[in-house]
């Protein structure tokens, strides 16, 4: 019974300066960069999991998922563009001890790390199961959006998932809080 670490979209696009900024996300970055490398040199108290991903937005040409008028809902700016400083990782958040990292949304929107696959084209979901990982962590931005779609479909796949909360940032107040009940109401534990 393995448990994992996802990290998800912590992009310059996503954090304050980029084309779609959360608030809060360059201290999420921070947060998590923090939990990174207490895991990764084996501090006394840190989490304790045995692979930590990351995914990222990776868009080529993601049709209307992109507009220059968009709705904020279905449609959004210009965002992690492939090639791009906004498509990169945060500088807050260290890269270095991801076991792996999934893309997803090159030629469509992607809100689920679970839609993401590897380099070499594993999917998430049967990457965590050949590593035996039953129990699921899911941190990042945001909290109403990409953490929200991965979160429920990692207690779809049939992992134990919880969402650490204080990990993550959210889009809107209204929003954000509608996501953490639909998690929960899915069996999404909060921590």
């Amino acid at each position: 019974m393995a448990r994992a670490l996802i990290v998800v979209d912590v992009q310059n696009d996503f954090c304050e300066g980029g084309s779609l900024p959360v608030a809060g996300g360059a201290r999420v970055a921070a947060d998590i960069g923090e939990l990174l490398h207490r895991w990764s040199s084996q501090e006394a108290g840190a989490p304790a999991y045995d692979v930590v991903v990351a995914t990222k937005d990776h868009h080529i040409d993601p049709g209307d998922h992109w507009s220059l008028k968009p709705d904020f809902a279905q449609s959004w700016p210009v965002h992690c563009k492939v090639g791009t400083e906004g498509a990169g990782f945060h500088p807050n958040l260290d890269p270095q001890p991801f076991d792996e990292v999934f893309y997803k949304g090159e030629h469509q929107a992607a809100y689920s790390g679970f839609e993401g696959r590897t380099s070499s084209g594993e999917p998430l979901a049967d990457w965590l199961r050949a590593r035996a990982v039953s129990q699921v962590d899911v941190c990042g931005i945001a909290t109403d959006h990409c953490v929200r779609a991965t979160a429920l479909d990692s207690a779809q796949e049939g992992f134990e998932t919880r969402v650490l909360t204080a990990l993550c940032a959210g889009v809107a107040e209204n929003t954000t809080a509608a996501a953490l009940t639909e998690m929960t109401s899915a069996g999404v534990e909060l921590g």
